[in-house]
This record gives C-alpha cells, structure tokens and sequence, in this order.
C-alpha cells in the first residue's frame, strides 16, 4: 500500500478522532460552565445549561452530576417536586455507594422540607438498614434529628443528635426548646379548677383576671338566684353566662397555650435558619 492510499484510509479515522474530542471539550466547557452559573446563584440559567449538556451529550458521562445540580436548582427555587424527580434521575446513573447515599440524603432534605416526615423517616431507615452504610451512622441520625425538628418533637430530636455526641449543638439546642414548652393539658386542666389559671401559667395575666372576674361574678349571681329560691333565674344565669364564660375559659387557656408553643416553634426555626452554621435541610 502506498503512502498516499495508506493516508487516504486514515485521515476520516483522525477526523472522527478530532471530532470526538472536540465534542469532548465542548460537553466539559459546558459542564463547567452550567456549575458556575449554579456557585453564582444563577439556578433558572443553570437549569438551562444543565438540561443542554444533558440532550447534547450522547456518552451520558454527566447524566448524574447534571441531573444532581438540576435537582439542587429546583429545591434553590421551592420547587420541591421538580427536585425530587431529578434526584431520582440522578440516582438511576449514579457510579458507587457514595453517589448513591449523596443522592439520597438529598431527597430525605427535601421532603424535611416539605414536612413529608413519613416519607423521610422511610428513606432513613431504609439507609440505617443497609450494611453498605453501616459508617453513615451519625449522618443518618443528624438527618433524622432534623425531621423530628420539622415534626415539631424537639424531646425525639435531641436524642438523635444526643446519639451523635452527649454535647452536639443541636441536642443542647433542642433540649433548651423542649424546656420552653407550655403543656396545653395542664393549662386546661388549671382552667377547669380555677378559672383563669391557665391564662396565667402561660403569661396572659390580663385574660386569666378577666377570666376570673367574669366566672366569680356570674357564679355568685347564679349560686345567689339559687339561694333566694328564684330557681329559674338560676337556671338561666347558670346556663346561658355562667357556663358560656366558664368553657371560653378553658377554650382560652388551650388556645394562648398553643399559640405560645407555635411562637417558640417558628423562633427556634428562625434561628436555625439564619444563625445555625451547620448543615441544614
């Protein structure tokens, strides 16, 4: 074969060579160029790039780390149930146990967030149950003391943190939150003995004399209608003011005392959320 045949055959080989890695460049440059737009906080044009690099590269070499950062714009967004489904895309493609665990704990976060918490205690007892994960422990604790903190049982929360480190930041946290708590069935239960107790175990001192006032007097009047034996005013006073302002107490001894737990609540959150220096949801 001469030299000019032999090169005839071998340059289409080096134009599908050079070609190749061409195409190669252009899906890294892409690649690299979508994860910045993501570090930028630019996640719609991040959206974007990732989902081209995906339709254009055909060796499916980033189908898990564009799907993953697809899913990590949506949740960025809000957009709770687009992320899911591209983490769950990303988990088809993923390499080994490491992706794969990343990938899951990802899915837990989001539906932390979206209070799913059946669905997220699920998933973590799927991942403590597989051997593959057995040096996972503590992570997997971490995420499931958090769900118990959007579940709103902070006791439950710090003994999963506690399981991680007896003076871990966040079963300290959770314990100083536990302790804050009013007891709706003691506020009720003070209310039904003295009227307006309730109010004042859970601060509200003008409701609870408000409370007592009303209920002394209305009681007075009926026990007074009773006496002087004008039995129907008794009967009417009893029923109609006495009872009505007696059961709005103890209506309102569960209702401040709900309240307050709710405010605790939505401040711990708060704090979690703008001071917490820890990975969060």
């Amino acid at each position: 074969m001469t030299f000019v045949t032999e090169l005839f055959f071998k340059i289409p080989l080096l134009a599908i060579v050079v070609i190749n890695l061409q195409a190669q460049t252009t899906f890294i440059d892409q690649f690299y160029y979508a994860k910045k737009l993501f570090h930028e906080e630019k996640y719609f044009n991040a959206v974007t790039e990732f989902k081209r690099l995906l339709f254009f590269d055909d060796t499916n070499k980033y189908d898990f780390e564009a799907n993953k950062f697809i899913g990590l714009s949506y949740k960025e967004g809000s957009k709770f149930s687009d992320a899911i489904y591209y983490f769950t895309l990303a988990e088809k493609n993923v390499q080994n146990n490491e992706e794969l665990f990343e990938t899951r704990i990802e899915i837990i976060k989001i539906n932390i967030l979206r209070r799913s918490t059946g669905r997220a205690f699920a998933l973590l007892d799927s991942l403590q149950n597989d051997n593959r994960y057995i040096n996972k422990k503590d992570e997997i604790n971490y995420w499931r003391g958090w769900t118990y903190i959007f579940s709103d049982d902070w006791e439950n929360a710090s003994s999963n943190f506690e399981s991680i480190s007896p003076n871990h930041e966040l079963k300290i946290f959770s314990d100083s939150i536990n302790s804050e708590f009013y007891d709706v069935r003691l506020s009720k239960v003070l209310s039904i003995f003295v009227p307006g107790a309730g109010q004042f175990y859970t601060g509200e001192y003008v409701s609870g004399l408000i409370s007592l006032g009303w209920n002394v007097l209305w009681g007075y009047l009926t026990i007074n209608a009773f006496v002087d034996d004008r039995i129907f005013d008794g009967f009417m006073i009893g029923s109609l003011l006495w009872w009505r302002f007696y059961t709005g107490n103890l209506q309102n001894a569960e209702k401040f005392a709900v309240e307050k737990n709710l405010n605790i609540t939505n401040d711990a959150l708060r704090y979690l959320k703008n001071i917490y220096s820890g990975p969060k949801p």
